[in-house]
């Protein structure tokens, strides 16, 4: 609550990225992404992302390719995780 979408707020090479988490066991939709793009714009980042343990609906894929949104799904953070901590959360 009161974080205006944004779970974090990661600085990388210059760059301000927020980041909106869902652990969800349904898809992910709109919202989660209209969140990412106001916390972008409130928090001055350069770069948005949402990332779940789940996947996304075909709208909040659709509204996050116009908004130049990164998706990571519960497939590629699986991956994510294997590639770097060598371990799997699922």
């Amino acid at each position: 609550v009161g974080d205006q979408g944004a779970d974090l707020i990661a600085n990388l090479n210059g760059q301000r990225i927020v980041i909106q988490a869902k652990r969800y066991t349904s898809t992910v939709g709109n919202t989660a992404v209209q969140e990412a793009i106001a916390a972008q714009k409130f928090h001055s980042c350069n770069r948005a992302m949402v990332v779940t343990n789940s996947s996304f609906t075909k709208e909040a894929i659709d509204l996050a390719k116009v908004s130049n949104v990164e998706l990571i799904g519960g497939g590629k953070l699986s991956e994510l995780l294997m590639q770097y901590l060598k371990e799997s959360w699922s």
